[in-house]
């Protein structure tokens, strides 16, 4: 049987968290458990009464995403981990084709690119990611920008065992530092070359609201994990 896949979808007031919940029901992979982490939502609720009996819904006092998505992983049965932001999308092929490349290159952790959309779902930007020919070229990008989009990884559950959750420190820029910890542990981000999700940008989403907030956030991972990732490429 194939192995089982936990997408984890935090959730907080969101509109679009319908469309995302209804992406993860869509997948073509068939062994899926999705989990909606609440974290502490005052509207919209009531956009997610309609799946109840097809996900696993938990509730918590609001704590940010990085407590949320932790919450979904410490309650997961899969030995996968995906997440998706409430505000974006999955193709259906996306856990599919993800797991395929896993399981056939042998990957705990990988990413792919995504298109950036609307409010309307109309794509504005195709590939908006970089793209890679091999993990010496992932590496070289971490001391440029975080190259990773968070929504488009598939990460094994027993990783995070090993080197720990998101980090609540960080409240929007926590998968920036987790991959960090991911690499300097020694263990390789592999990338495959499709846009499996939508990401979406809009007025209301915590990038496009609080630039100046994430970019603190950046500056303080990268003077920390930088040098470390500098120094474990050495011994390689």
């Amino acid at each position: 049987m194939e192995p089982k896949v936990t997408i984890i979808i935090p959730f907080y007031n969101c509109p679009y968290v319908d469309q995302a919940i209804q992406s993860a029901l869509n997948q073509t992979y068939q062994n899926v458990e999705i989990i909606v982490v609440d974290d502490g939502s005052t509207i919209n609720t009531d956009r997610i009464i309609p799946f109840q009996e097809k996900i696993i819904y938990l509730r918590k006092e609001n704590g940010g995403t990085a407590t949320a998505l932790n919450h979904g992983i410490g309650s997961a049965s899969g030995e996968y981990i995906a997440w998706l932001s409430s505000d974006d999308y999955f193709v259906p092929e996306k856990i599919a084709k993800q797991m395929t490349f896993m399981l056939n290159n042998n990957a705990e952790v990988s990413f792919t690119n995504f298109d950036i959309i609307d409010q309307n779902n109309q794509v504005i930007t195709p590939f908006c990611g970089l793209r890679f020919s091999d993990i010496k070229e992932v590496y070289k990008q971490f001391f440029i920008l975080n190259p990773v989009n968070g929504c488009t990884v598939i990460m094994k559950k027993s990783l995070f065992e090993q080197i720990g959750y998101f980090n609540p420190v960080h409240r929007y820029t926590h998968d920036y530092e987790m991959w960090f910890r991911v690499l300097i542990s020694g263990h390789k981000m592999d990338y495959l070359d499709e846009a499996l999700t939508k990401f979406r940008w809009h007025e209301g989403s915590g990038t496009s609201q609080f630039q100046p907030e994430i970019k603190k956030e950046m500056e303080l991972i990268e003077s920390c994990f930088r040098p470390m990732l500098a120094e474990f490429l050495k011994q390689q």
